[in-house]
């Protein structure tokens, strides 16, 4: 058995869901004529508070549908440079979009000052693009923006006359954190991407969600990106079970996290950034990484170590592979030296 601490994305449908996709009645998706599909978009609006949903393969290309149809060509997007829309969805938006990012520097909590939004937004003159939107993440780097901050910089995108889009590829975790609604987590946004294959176990997808017309036009681009699927209520009803079942129970993921992160700053040469979710960093000595990764794959533990480490957990992580982690690692570092 392996214990894989490098994301949430690697989690293993449970035999439940399993059975919930081949009972999954099916139709071909792209008439719209997949009843799976229509309800998990159905579900998903009514519980974030939206008008509509639109399923797609990724949450790279829910972004990108909601860039492109938020703006044209020769606009741009205000976001931060930690943000997964600007830094690891490969440019998409500038490349296929003809979308200028304007990234702007994360706080150490992961939200963008109020003043730097203002600061950025573009006067309207032919010199400039247009800024059309502003894009936050939540959860970023596995830190909950405060929800205050949220109400307050998409207010003041409002005034400027933005859109809001909000890559809430973890929201769910925010929302549990926050012991708040998934409706008042999304709360606020134009426009939400909502990640099912994370942290909520499905094996694939993610949904838009927006109002009626905007989802429409999302369609055209979602086709346009090679995302239109057929039968692919075998793959919602994994979202729809994900949606029932696997919100609740992020919270054993955050505390799972918790106690991983509390083990590892009982180690002197570690520094462990303690976790607000799922996520958690820890800093290590360069020397010490290539050693303490295999010894770690030689007691079945996969994780991307090193000097910066990032360490997930999610649910086919239990408590009893937390203490068997920290275990290894205390063993790896009772014996090292620098």
């Amino acid at each position: 058995m392996t214990i894989d601490l490098r994301s949430d994305t690697v989690t293993q449908p449970s035999a439940a869901m399993r059975a919930a996709m081949a009972a999954a009645p099916v139709g071909d998706d792209v008439y719209g004529d997949d009843p799976t599909v229509n309800r998990l978009q159905e579900v998903a609006a009514e519980r974030f508070g939206f008008e509509a949903g639109l399923f797609a393969p990724s949450g790279t290309q829910t972004n990108l549908i909601a860039l492109m149809t938020h703006c044209a060509r020769g606009d741009e997007y205000l976001v931060g440079q930690e943000a997964h829309t600007y830094k690891y969805e490969g440019g998409g938006a500038a490349v296929l979009g003809s979308i200028q990012p304007q990234p702007i520097v994360n706080q150490p909590d992961g939200s963008i000052l109020l003043s730097d939004i203002e600061a950025y937004i573009k006067p309207d003159d032919m010199h400039f693009p247009r800024t059309r939107v502003l894009a936050l993440e939540n959860t970023i780097g596995g830190r909950v923006l405060p929800q205050a901050y949220v109400q307050a910089a998409t207010a003041l995108a409002r005034a400027r006359g933005l859109a809001t889009h909000l890559d809430g590829a973890r929201i769910a975790n925010a929302a549990v954190k926050g012991g708040i609604s998934l409706r008042d987590a999304a709360a606020g946004f134009d426009t939400v991407s909502v990640c099912l294959s994370k942290g909520l176990g499905a094996p694939v997808g993610s949904v838009l969600l927006g109002p009626k017309d905007f989802i429409e036009r999302g369609k055209r681009w979602r086709k346009m990106l090679g995302g239109g699927m057929r039968q692919a209520g075998i793959l919602a009803a994994a979202g729809l079970y994900a949606l029932e079942h696997n919100v609740e129970r992020l919270a054993d993921d955050h505390e799972n996290a918790a106690h991983l992160a509390a083990g590892l700053a009982e180690i002197d040469v570690l520094v462990v950034t303690p976790p607000q979710t799922n996520i958690f960093y820890v800093a290590m000595p360069p020397a010490a990484c290539a050693g303490l990764r295999a010894t770690l794959a030689e007691k079945g533990i996969t994780a991307s170590i090193g000097p910066h480490t990032r360490l997930v957990t999610h649910l086919d992580v239990a408590r009893d592979d937390v203490r068997t982690v920290v275990d290894a690692f205390k063993a790896f570092f009772k014996d090292w030296r620098a």
